[in-house]
């Protein structure tokens, strides 16, 4: 698949779910109860025991209709690694110049995370093509309207903090997507991946009224 084609896509999503487990399997049922409640754009987290097997195993599974990529990646080596275990996107909790030029080489999507003005501009200028507005739940929604002001350029995804009920102030406040971690696989640490599902189908209907509200004159 074409890189513009996952740019596009995460962009048409909106949400990147991420997945973060104890074990293997459970990082599997996590991905497959996001699936199956219409969240179809994951971020596996490398700090998931065997990312590498859960990545496989997932494009083995879905191919390209979920987008698939890594979270976590501190380097080089993990990224590359990830790529070719099928990630089609590669996502950092900081700005790594070098893995931005590699995701680049490899016409992989890099989002790096940053959370100043000066690392933005740098990730933006290394190359990147979303960047992770990490941690965004210290300063809220109202700090992506003020960075945008002067980066209006900038495709912003804030993490952390996202909720059902907040979903719609952070794409007001000029988000292009957003990361959402706890709030949608939280109860999978407990083994309720029922309760995933029902909270990716709750993140979807609300996706829908946002995009609904956002066509509105």
């Amino acid at each position: 698949m074409q890189k513009h084609t996952i740019f596009e896509g995460i962009l048409a999503r909106g949400m990147v779910g991420i997945v973060r487990a104890g074990s293997p399997d459970a990082a599997l049922q996590i991905a497959e109860a996001c699936i199956a409640g219409g969240i179809t754009a994951l971020e596996v987290a490398f700090t998931t025991p065997d990312t590498l097997g859960v990545l496989r195993t997932l494009r083995e599974r879905h191919g390209d209709d979920v987008l698939l990529g890594a979270g976590t990646v501190l380097d080089t080596e993990t990224a590359r690694a990830a790529i070719l275990a099928g990630a089609q996107f590669i996502i950092s909790p900081g700005v790594n110049v070098e893995t931005i030029a590699l995701c680049q080489r490899y016409q992989v999507l890099a989002m790096p995370g940053a959370m100043t003005p000066t690392e933005i501009v740098t990730a933006l200028q290394a190359g990147a093509d979303i960047v992770k507005v990490f941690p965004a739940e210290m300063f809220g929604p109202a700090y992506i309207k003020a960075l945008r002001a002067p980066l209006p350029q900038a495709p912003l995804m804030p993490t952390g903090g996202v909720t059902v009920e907040n979903l719609h102030a952070w794409f007001a406040s000029g988000a292009v997507a957003v990361g959402i971690g706890g709030s949608l696989s939280g109860p999978g640490a407990t083994g309720d991946y029922a309760a995933v599902t029902a909270r990716a189908q709750a993140f979807v209907a609300k996706m829908a009224a946002v995009r609904s509200q956002s066509k509105k004159p």
